[in-house]
């Protein structure tokens, strides 16, 4: 690991730990699944500012590193619905469409499976009748 790349990582990880304090200081009894609840979609600015190009100026942008994602969560068999869910809402904020989300998903079913895929897609397409739904 380069010194650049450790001195990135250290500024990230005093970042979120700072960010988790600031929302909660007894962060160690946090569920996981009550993410969904916490934030139930950032704002597009708060998006960049997290998932964004904040810690690495030349990178990747919050719409695309939410598409990344989406495919993780897919190849990893769509275990974690509610991560998954949380991911479409703010990819979908960001900037993604519908038709972007579908496409990342699908090109995963060469790495994770069919079954993977027909699972994230089920639950891409109910992200994307609630928030018709709330439009």
């Amino acid at each position: 690991m380069t010194d650049e790349f450790q001195k990135l990582f250290a500024q990230m990880m005093a970042s979120g730990q700072e960010m988790a304090r600031a929302f909660n200081p007894a962060l160690e009894n946090f569920k996981g699944f009550d993410v969904e609840k916490l934030f139930p979609t950032m704002s597009k600015d708060m998006l960049e500012m997290w998932f964004g190009k904040t810690f690495n100026k030349e990178g990747l942008d919050a719409r695309t590193r939410l598409l990344v994602t989406v495919a993780a969560l897919t190849v990893l068999g769509a275990q974690g619905e509610p991560q998954m869910r949380l991911t479409i809402r703010h990819a979908l904020e960001a900037g993604a469409t519908k038709r972007e989300i579908a496409e990342v998903i699908w090109q995963m079913s060469m790495f994770g499976g069919v079954p993977a895929m027909t699972r994230a897609l089920e639950i891409a397409q109910k992200v994307f009748d609630e928030t018709e739904s709330n439009a």
